[in-house]
């Protein structure tokens, strides 16, 4: 009673009321749930809480840690001791400082990535940039600026959104680190890279990308964090590289959400 008496009339009034809106709205989710439950983010099985995974697609998740690639990122079969690089990627060094990405590129994962990019589910953004930025934490903590890979603007226009800038914006939320999707520009439309070889998929995009004039001042100098939603043979995260390096970046790393089995350093030459 003693504690009651001191209570401002207001502060009285909200310790009486927050229980009932507390009660209020456990009752409401727990009707949402019965009319619209939260479903599995792949195979929409029901699921306890929004935004995650089944235990039966979590299972099929190959997700990506040591021991890897120091420079590419692909997992080792057997440890060779800590921060060692594969002999493709000391043989032919890629243009990009370090890559990670937070799984390899098939099962679920892979269907993750295709849904995000042709079937409209940028719901997912948020979720895959919660791991990327777990597998990337040493490359944020040395980055200045997200980029992404820039689509086309005649291919943006048609897709209407751009998944791997849907997924830097949310990894720039969760970081806080600046977010420039404009700082690199496709200057000439590229055929699909889905189907192409991998010879043919370094001339597809060969040349393809390059830093605004207006948008140097924000690159020279500074460390850039490369993103992108899957590294298959390589190749356009290396052009990529390239014309940021060429406008005088400090340094690039690359981190994608899946990276494909067959990846291999080798298709740096190009």
């Amino acid at each position: 009673m003693d504690g009651l008496r001191n209570l401002t009339p207001f502060r009285l009034l909200r310790s009486r009321v927050q229980p009932l809106r507390d009660l209020t709205f456990d009752a409401f989710e727990t009707a949402r749930r019965l009319v619209l439950p939260d479903l599995c983010l792949n195979c929409e099985n029901t699921v306890s809480c929004k935004g995650v995974l089944c235990p039966e697609c979590w299972g099929q998740m190959r997700f990506i840690s040591q021991p890897h690639c120091e420079i590419t990122g692909m997992p080792f079969q057997y440890s060779f001791g800590e921060r060692m690089a594969s002999a493709e990627a000391i043989a032919n060094p890629p243009p990009y400082t370090r890559a990670r990405a937070v799984a390899l590129h098939d099962s679920v994962a892979a269907r993750l990535v295709s849904r995000l990019k042709f079937n409209d589910r940028t719901d997912l953004a948020p979720w895959m940039a919660q791991y990327m930025a777990k597998s990337g934490a040493e490359l944020i903590a040395e980055s200045d600026l997200i980029i992404p890979i820039p689509l086309h603007k005649y291919r943006h226009w048609s897709r209407r959104y751009n998944q791997s800038a849907e997924l830097g914006r949310a990894l720039a939320k969760q970081t806080g680190l600046d977010f420039r999707p404009e700082a690199l520009q496709r200057k000439r439309k590229t055929a699909r890279q889905v189907g192409l070889g991998r010879e043919e998929r370094v001339t597809n995009v060969r040349g393809a990308f390059r830093v605004p004039d207006a948008e140097n001042i924000h690159v020279h100098g500074r460390s850039v964090l490369l993103i992108d939603d899957v590294i298959t043979t390589g190749s356009t995260v290396n052009a990529a590289t390239k014309a940021l390096l060429l406008a005088k970046a400090a340094q690039v790393n690359v981190l994608t959400f899946t990276i494909a089995s067959s990846f291999h350093a080798k298709t740096t030459t190009s």
